[in-house]
């Protein structure tokens, strides 16, 4: 007869548990990195974990939980806050803010940890979870969160790797001509993606606050605006720069040396004519040349063109972002 295991005590996260902690991360990242190789190895290691975890700590509101078995530390628990503007009264538990070897522990950890939460009126509950770890995210699942978002990776293209023409479309890079179209399609995807099946609540940006960003970067050069014409029209646009520029994917979500296809639209009356997969591939193109070895995107799992655009150009999910409101 095998013998039953002991049970967990979850309790509140110590000082004296950071180092036991960032072994967990390094571990689980490592598994990760096993399935993504394109990830940053720094995390590999504790010393690297670490500084993810005390970060975490210091953030707003946090609130931590450890299990421990037989006096070993055996998972964590991490929730902050973001902007309650954006995401409501909510708690993520980002990237670092997790890790388990037996996933079942953060069953038991989020059991403890939601009750404070949801007492608190916070009732928005997001987590980012590798998206490889199947155990892990079963787990996530088993305790009514589902899948939101995707944060995705893919190789770099070979050299002289450039965009197909397609139906007579043209890449180029933006001008200030471009800017009246410009602003029509940052204010057009909030509208897309407030329709079914992603029903975002974002609203569009203001005219007058879009056009005043727009003119600001078209003149960063920390940022490339791509733009496809068709038959002499500007139908649709992207965003390439450095990932560094994405403050959604930092620390363990962050790939090393990698480009971003941080925007893409297209007005809906040209979605039909392989303009997103065509400025995508461009974006590829342009981080080849600058020299990145991977390339990072991101998207609302429920945007079918998104998807199936992005998953047909090869990018790799590496986080999923889960959620799951409390009513």
């Amino acid at each position: 007869m095998s013998k039953a295991r002991t049970p967990l005590e979850i309790r509140a996260f110590a000082r004296g548990d950071l180092d036991a902690a960032a072994e967990l991360l390094a571990e689980r990242h490592r598994r990760h990195r096993a399935a993504e190789p394109l990830l940053d190895p720094a995390f590999e290691v504790a010393s690297g974990a670490h500084p993810e975890i005390e970060a975490l700590l210091s953030g707003d509101r946090a609130d931590a939980w450890v299990a421990v078995r037989d006096g070993a530390l055996v998972g964590y628990l991490i929730g902050v806050s973001r902007s309650e503007a954006t995401w409501g009264p909510n708690v993520w538990v980002e990237a670092a803010g997790h890790a388990a070897p037996d996933p079942s522990a953060i069953r038991s950890l989020y059991a403890q940890a939601a009750a404070g939460w949801v007492g608190a009126g916070r009732a928005n509950h997001f987590a980012l979870v590798p998206a490889s770890d199947t155990g892990l995210v079963d787990a996530w699942f088993s305790l009514d969160f589902g899948q939101q978002h995707l944060h995705a990776v893919v190789d770099p293209p070979p050299p002289g790797f450039g965009s197909v023409p397609r139906s007579g479309l043209t890449i180029r890079c933006a001008t200030r001509a471009d800017l009246p179209t410009l602003v029509q399609l940052v204010r057009i995807l909030p509208g897309h993606l407030a329709e079914s099946p992603v029903f975002s609540r974002l609203p569009p940006m203001p005219e007058a606050e879009a056009v005043a960003e727009l003119e600001s970067d078209l003149h960063d050069p920390r940022y490339t605006y791509l733009v496809a014409e068709h038959e002499g029209r500007v139908i649709g646009s992207a965003i390439a720069c450095s990932l560094e520029m994405s403050s959604g994917a930092t620390g363990l979500n962050r790939p090393l040396n990698a480009g971003f296809l941080g925007f893409a639209a297209v007005l809906p009356e040209a979605r039909r004519l392989g303009v997103g997969r065509a400025l995508g591939e461009a974006v590829l193109a342009w981080s080849c040349d600058e020299g990145y070895v991977s390339i990072a995107t991101d998207w609302r799992s429920t945007n079918l063109e998104a998807d199936r655009a992005w998953r047909g150009m090869g990018f790799r999910p590496t986080f999923r972002r889960l959620h799951r409101a409390i009513t």
